[in-house]
């Protein structure tokens, strides 16, 4: 029996539509035997006729599926779905590591990645893999030079938007987030949802093969290095490999006779405190 529709979702146009005269062509697989549906904008080809008009709307800009609650509109029934739920607070995907619960299944996936390290997502220029298929798109982008966003102060230059308003915060010292605990403040969400941890005892991270947890996942990477001995940060100088950045930093300061830590045991346990609970990896 199928889902009935939310009371607040409006479709202008029914689906599935007919293929658009414009940007459609079929053509024939005869390795596997099956129908290639092609659009003739980009060249982009599905199995299925059914998404082939929803991929043309791409192109053409229209979105037929609009939420009656806050006018926002989509490219397909699903995508209106997906966002119904934002105005519901519906989270029916949780991570049972965490307990964490998500709008979407891919969402949850997605998060559930950085309990395992898993990373499928590999870039076909450098190699360079991710746990996302977004943060591959956003990738991707340092290598074609696509949708760049530059500093005016210093003109340096991000694949995000999101990540050049974080930058500009190092120039203007703005830290719009702060803990409701201590009151300290933080540029970025993502740094005061690490320090409340530093409150709440939590630790989401988990080691799959002895079972320590972490408080941040990238605490968890390099405590998995203790295991598969991987020592990605190597010495230009000499070949020597380190499991962690700031060590790779330390050795490289005896070529160079620089001496970025002081020798008493205070500062000495500060640093092996840093190379800990806040190196990356």
């Amino acid at each position: 029996m199928s889902e009935p529709e939310p009371p607040h979702v409006k479709e202008e146009h029914g689906e599935p539509e007919p293929p658009h005269d414009l940007c459609v062509k079929t053509q024939r697989n005869t390795d596997a035997g099956l129908a290639e549906y092609s659009c003739h904008v980009c060249g982009k080809s599905f199995k299925n006729k059914y998404y082939l008009p929803i991929h043309v709307r791409i192109h053409t800009g229209e979105k037929p599926f609009a939420c009656e609650l806050c006018d926002k509109r989509f490219l397909c029934s699903s995508a209106l779905h997906k966002h119904w739920n934002t105005h519901t607070d519906v989270k029916p995907f949780s991570c049972e590591d965490c307990g964490k619960s998500f709008r979407t299944k891919q969402k949850a996936l997605d998060h559930i990645r950085t309990h395992t390290g898993e990373r499928p997502y590999v870039c076909e220029t450098c190699g360079k893999s991710f746990s996302t298929s977004y943060k591959l798109l956003i990738h991707s982008r340092t290598h074609t030079g696509k949708n760049i966003h530059y500093c005016t102060t210093c003109g340096k230059h991000f694949s995000e938007k999101g990540k050049l308003t974080k930058h500009i915060r190092t120039h203007t010292g703005e830290k719009p987030y702060s803990c409701t605990t201590c009151g300290k403040s933080f540029s970025e969400q993502a740094k005061l949802t690490n320090h409340m941890r530093i409150h709440t005892g939590e630790k989401p991270y988990s080691c799959e093969i002895c079972g320590k947890r972490f408080s941040l996942s990238g605490n968890m990477t390099i405590h998995m290095r203790t295991h598969t001995g991987e020592k990605p940060f190597s010495c230009e100088t000499c070949g020597k490999s380190f499991s962690v950045k700031i060590h790779l930093s330390d050795h490289m300061a005896t070529h160079t006779h620089e001496k970025p830590y002081s020798s008493g045991p205070d500062e000495n346990l500060s640093k092996n405190k840093v190379s800990v609970e806040f190196s990356l990896c």
